[in-house]
């Protein structure tokens, strides 16, 4: 049985469809991320699924439970990492810890989590004293401390350094290690490509797509770009009679290939055949938001306000 069973969900304001229609399961111990631009109806879902939200029409089970009636087990048993989430501001850092630990039958030492997100200095300071980055990082833990089975994390890396990012996304790897169940929202393609098992790409509160992320992309058939320079002369034929390259083009000394499929590894076995070397060799693949681009004639970083 999935762990989430989302079937038909619907939340509007003020009459305007949200999230329209929405349908998806997410499999026991497996990184689900739901992606898509902001404004796209992300939060809403999520939100609905963690029975914050009422929806107006569908289905939501998480763990077997309805998040509304069986909103206290649920609790017992999720994380919620919100977008936007407040603590008063001389509320120590240590002393919210322990009282969201208190909540959890089976909480875990929070010393070791302040330490991997980079908290380990911050544990006697105040809330309001802290960063936005550390803030972030702060509801990231309180959304682990409580040892949950399912925990969503809404864009987590929001206003996090590139290191704070990467710190965090281990800790996300971490959890998909110890089968615990994570919904990761995001607008960021790299950390969805590189967290997630499986993607759903909402656009304007709909399903627009859900697969693998390499699924996501092979599905647009785009081609990728190979180039590089040999290290001797060699001739277009080496390249324009394997069945994966599509297009081959000249720049000086450098050759630029265009291909679909196992196409990189076509070219350098060519070039490994004629003892040839490629130098200064550069793949540019097709992205998610290259996908999203295919499936809805616009990018994932539009900005708009979350919902």
């Amino acid at each position: 049985m999935p762990v989430i069973e989302v079937e038909g969900l619907t939340k509007n304001y003020d009459g305007v469809p949200v999230v329209d229609g929405i349908s998806l399961t997410v499999e026991k111990g497996e990184v689900f991320g739901i992606l898509g631009p902001n404004g796209a109806g992300k939060t809403t879902t999520v939100e609905s699924i963690a029975g914050l939200r009422r929806p107006d029409n569908g289905t939501i089970t998480v763990l077997g439970l309805n998040p509304i009636e069986d909103r206290d087990e649920i609790r017992r048993r999720l994380g919620v990492q919100l977008q936007e989430s407040r603590l008063p501001d001389r509320i120590g850092v240590g002393e919210a810890l322990d009282l969201y630990g208190s909540f959890y039958e089976d909480p875990i030492e929070w010393e070791g989590l302040l330490e991997r997100l980079g908290l380990e200095e911050k544990r006697n300071a105040r809330f309001g004293t802290l960063s936005g980055g550390q803030k972030q990082r702060l509801s990231i833990a309180l959304a682990l401390v409580g040892n949950p089975e399912v925990v969503i994390l809404d864009e987590l890396t929001t206003g996090l350094d590139p290191q704070a990012r990467r710190d965090t996304w281990s800790v996300v790897e971490d959890l998909r290690d110890r089968g615990v169940t994570v919904i990761l929202v995001t607008h960021f393609m790299e950390e969805a490509e590189r967290l997630a098992d499986r993607v759903a790409l909402i656009d304007s509160g709909r399903l627009v797509a859900l697969d693998t992320p390499a699924g996501l992309v092979a599905s647009t058939g785009a081609e990728q770009v190979i180039r590089f320079r040999p290290s001797r002369p060699v001739e277009d034929s080496m390249f324009t009679r394997l069945d994966e390259v599509t297009d081959v083009e000249r720049h000086g000394d450098q050759i630029v290939v265009r291909g679909t499929g196992n196409v990189l590894h076509a070219i350098t076995s060519a070039l490994v055949g004629a003892d040839v070397m490629a130098q200064e060799l550069r793949l540019e693949q097709t992205t998610l938001d290259d996908a999203f681009v295919a499936l809805t004639g616009r990018s994932l970083t539009t900005d708009s306000e979350e919902v």
